[in-house]
């Protein structure tokens, strides 16, 4: 699969952004992850696909194998490109940490939640980063209806 090219912004619908924070908490005390499908031309998120976290761990994240072939797949039968790879922190900021700029290796916008403030927002608790070579930079993430 060719993910789409990183873009400068990121549109996501309130309910995908709900649905995020909502696995997320599910998730807790662990990291969460999904990826996030959609089309590149317009940087508009369509669906968002939960996955497992190989790790099951509350400080770093890995797509489980199985759910990232089957997600790639439903999100490419739709006709729907990469946009973004989703991890919360259930305890830290939505920034990037060592092992994530460390271990990025989607060419995608990286969608982190936070959870530290737990009646935090969505608009409050997403963050987005392109993670390219160890340099990090935010993307704008606009929730919309």
């Amino acid at each position: 699969m060719t993910p789409a090219a990183p873009v400068a912004s990121l549109v996501l619908p309130v309910d995908l952004a709900a649905r995020m924070l909502e696995h997320a908490r599910a998730e807790l005390p662990n990291e969460a992850c999904g990826l996030v499908g959609g089309d590149p031309s317009t940087r508009r998120a369509v669906s968002f696909h939960p996955a497992r976290n190989r790790h099951a761990s509350p400080l770093r994240y890995d797509i489980h194998p199985e759910d990232l072939v089957r997600i790639v797949f439903t999100i490419e039968s739709a006709g729907e490109a990469l946009l973004a790879v989703f991890h919360s922190h259930p305890r830290s900021a939505a920034v990037p940490s060592p092992t994530d700029v460390r271990e990025a290796r989607y060419e995608a916008v990286h969608l982190i939640a936070t959870l530290a403030d737990p009646g935090g927002d969505a608009a409050d608790a997403l963050r987005g980063w392109i993670v390219k070579d160890g340099a990090v930079s935010e993307v704008a993430i606009r929730i919309s209806a």
